[in-house]
């Protein structure tokens, strides 16, 4: 992801700031012959970009940052509820053969098991459910509670954990997928999902903003 592109005036823009700030817009115009009409739009992608800062009645300052010094910023800035999505749950008494059925209409990689309270008790992946059906058991009669990894092995996340964290946990256990969980009086109860499409989503929205 390459680091925002200015125009010309945007980049006279930065460095009459750089030298003369604190400045007002009035003032930048003033240097520039343009009015500040003119000039606003300009300034405010500068600011709202991360290069400028504003302070009402003092004027424009230059924050010394990169491009990049400003992506990484808001990068780790980035919270876990700002992506997350809708969680797909069983319960810890259905059978694989039905998990199976679940992970394949719901088309996700990662199932969450809870039990009769909704509480977090499990979770199941694919590399789980394969192994089961590998064998000549009868998948109907096998509870999920039997083959999930249980609790307290399970790698969860809040939504106001930044994603940069949860992006190193799904790395360092490699898995494709964490709970988000809330916790209540009786344990944690499932509000979410953060998988590595979220994480892929991440970079699509940093990069279209970048562009644009």
């Amino acid at each position: 992801m390459l680091p925002i592109e200015l125009n010309k005036r945007q980049e006279l823009i930065l460095q009459i700031v750089k030298d003369n700030g604190p400045i007002t817009g009035e003032n930048i115009a003033d240097r520039l012959n343009l009015t500040r009409a003119t000039l606003r739009p300009d300034l405010a992608i500068l600011t709202m970009a991360g290069y400028l800062d504003a302070r009402p009645r003092v004027g424009y300052f230059y924050t010394g940052k990169t491009g990049s010094q400003l992506l990484t910023e808001k990068i780790k800035k980035l919270q876990v509820k700002d992506y997350q999505s809708i969680p797909v749950v069983v319960d810890e008494n259905v059978s694989v053969y039905d998990a199976i059925c679940t992970m394949f209409l719901e088309d996700v990689g990662t199932l969450f098991v809870v039990n009769k309270e909704a509480l977090l008790v499990g979770v199941l992946s694919r590399k789980d459910l394969l192994r089961a059906s590998l064998g000549k058991q009868e998948l109907t009669t096998i509870p999920v509670n039997i083959i999930m990894t249980r609790m307290p092995n399970i790698t969860v996340c809040k939504k106001e954990d930044l994603m940069i964290d949860v992006a190193v946990r799904l790395i360092e256990k490699q898995i494709d997928a964490v709970p988000v969980t809330k916790e209540t009086d009786k344990g944690l109860e499932v509000v979410g999902r953060l998988t590595k499409t979220n994480m892929t989503k991440v970079l699509v929205d940093l990069g279209h903003d970048e562009m644009f």
